[in-house]
């Protein structure tokens, strides 16, 4: 019968199974119908099959990116874009040149710069040089602060007499006025005066991010915090508008952010199921818990930052900042967890972890154990002890392995907390050894690129892609092996789709990728240069490198 020939054989190549190598595979109605010899796939060939040569190629997975904000990564593309690790002179002059670009008074908005890099932390007067009549917000790598000139501080009305936020801080002058750096909400208070991307800016930014996951063979991931660039009602627009007209392509899982001080949240939450779709999974809540362990000492650390200076020596400049009080969230995510919705919290430093599994122990012992895997995101450092407990309380570990190199935010992070910190940092070989599940995240675009074989190589090599003479965190190395389940059958469980995802054989979803090479038999330092083919998502071919249209900035 017609109906029982394959629509796409692949066939000549490496197909990389469950239990080894296979020379092809055939694909029907989205799904992997066989996997084996040349011969056993070509007998499901028919008349309107279509037959792809490998000629050597390898077929893998799809992975997955467990942590990722597009909307934010395709809006910056058309944004004053400073490359990573700029100096103070580059970044500068990047910014006077967006400056005399832009119309009378109008905003210049971007990022992305580092203290370590620009060889001190800024402040106002070094941008009001080059622009002192556009307001000028520039957001660090982190996306936890901004620096901004004084024409942006006055369009937003603050000032001297202006009081610190809840949750975050201005850095002030010696004579009290606000030097320019905003830390975790008072960033959010300054760029709340900014004009916000309109609704065909972000659908255009989600659109273009969408075909670069898929060109580096992406076909499952998270938004890690819908609202993050746009303001969520913006940002589920864009993705309901995109999933009705099937340029959706990948399966996503919406992460929507929850805080108890911004009643909004609330009432997204409660309508979460009217943004869902076949490709679409608005079942996750994003909950903020520190900032990050840079010069901003935002991240909430057990032991004390080792470069504390004077005038920043209360206990939030020594240890951190937990934005929500223990038991305000142990009730928050006992009740998500009873509602069926998993949680992600952003948690990088050990005292923000520990916070994190103790909520979802608190839910355990208040619900019982269920499906639902949350997840502990970033977890720079995390203490053996509490990861000891994470598997004993179905705790997931969502690690960046994009950071795992020597650049100018893992130098911030060495100077904040200190080397012998940085040794644990991100320590992702004990939490496999606890038995912990484990998954990864790019975080893009804190990270400048979404390229996840990149941070294959660095889970192996602790290196900058290519190797180098420093790395980071060299004891905490795994396999690439292990790493490669991060990205698949790891990730599979974690977004409740083990059945369906994350692995080669007969009866998954022909969610594949094509690469020009195999990643298992090259010089570990060489992964980071794989580049993709093909890619397929449910059996349709979703990219195709010859025929994919040009990375260029969202239109």
């Amino acid at each position: 019968m017609t109906d029982q020939y394959a629509d796409t054989i692949l066939v000549g190549g490496q197909v990389r199974t469950s239990s080894g190598w296979a020379d092809g595979l055939a694909v029907r109605a989205g799904v992997i119908e066989a996997v084996g010899g040349r011969d056993d796939v070509l007998r499901r060939r028919g008349p309107d099959t279509r037959v792809v040569d490998l000629a050597g190629d390898t077929v893998l997975p799809g992975l997955h990116d467990l942590h990722v904000h597009p909307i934010y990564a395709g809006v910056r593309e058309r944004r004053c874009k400073v490359p990573q690790g700029s100096s103070l002179d580059a970044t500068l002059r990047i910014v006077a040149e967006h400056v005399s670009r832009a119309a009378p008074g109008a905003w210049v908005l971007g990022g992305q710069w580092d203290a370590f890099a620009l060889d001190g932390t800024p402040d106002r007067t070094l941008l009001d040089a080059v622009s002192p009549d556009h307001p000028v917000i520039l957001e660090d790598t982190s996306g936890h602060s901004s620096w901004a000139n004084s024409a942006a501080l006055r369009a937003a009305g603050i000032h001297s007499g202006t009081p610190d936020p809840l949750g975050g801080f201005f850095e002030r002058d010696a004579a009290g006025h606000p030097s320019g750096i905003q830390r975790e909400t008072a960033a959010d208070l300054l760029a709340a005066s900014a004009p916000k991307p309109t609704d065909e800016e972000v659908e255009a930014a989600l659109e273009w991010a969408l075909d670069e996951m898929l060109s580096y063979g992406i076909t499952s991931f998270t938004e890690a915090a819908v609202g993050f660039t746009a303001g969520p009602q913006a940002e589920l627009r864009a993705y309901t508008r995109l999933a009705a007209r099937r340029a959706i392509r990948q399966h996503v899982r919406l992460c929507l952010v929850w805080s108890p001080y911004d009643p909004l949240c609330e009432d997204v939450i409660a309508h979460r199921n009217l943004y869902a779709s076949d490709h679409l999974a608005p079942d996750c809540v994003k909950i903020f818990l520190d900032g990050v362990p840079t010069d901003s000492h935002t991240a909430a650390m057990i032991d004390p930052y080792k470069d504390t200076e004077e005038g920043r020596d209360d206990a939030a400049g020594r240890y951190g900042m937990l934005a929500i009080a223990p038991a305000v969230l142990d009730e928050a995510v006992t009740r998500f967890d009873r509602m069926g919705i998993t949680v992600k919290f952003h948690a990088a430093g050990d005292a923000a972890a520990r916070a994190a599994l103790d909520a979802i122990e608190a839910a355990r012992t208040a619900n019982g154990h269920g499906p639902h895997m949350h997840n502990v995101g970033h977890c720079s450092f995390v203490t053996k002890s509490d990861i000891e407990r994470a598997a004993r309380i179905g705790a997931t570990f969502e690690v960046s392995p994009y950071l795992w190199r020597p650049s100018p935010i893992c130098s911030d992070i060495t100077a904040a907390v200190g080397l012998e910190a940085v040794e644990r940092a991100w320590p992702v070989r004990e939490m496999l050894e606890a038995r912990a599940l484990v998954v990864a995240g790019s975080d893009w675009c804190v990270v400048p690129s979404v390229n996840p074989w990149a941070a294959l190589e660095s889970l192996v090599t602790r290196q900058e892609p290519g190797g180098s003479a420093d790395s980071l965190g060299p004891s905490q190395a795994i396999t690439l092996e292990q790493a490669f389940d991060l990205f698949t059958v790891n990730s599979a469980r974690q977004e409740g789709m083990t059945h369906r995802v994350g692995r080669i054989e007969p009866g998954m979803l022909a969610d594949i990728v094509v690469v020009d090479r195999n990643p298992f038999a090259v010089p570990i330092t060489q992964v980071h240069r794989t580049e993709v083919r093909m890619t397929f998502v449910e059996g349709a071919p979703v990219f195709e490198a010859g025929a994919h249209r040009s990375k260029d900035s969202p239109r």
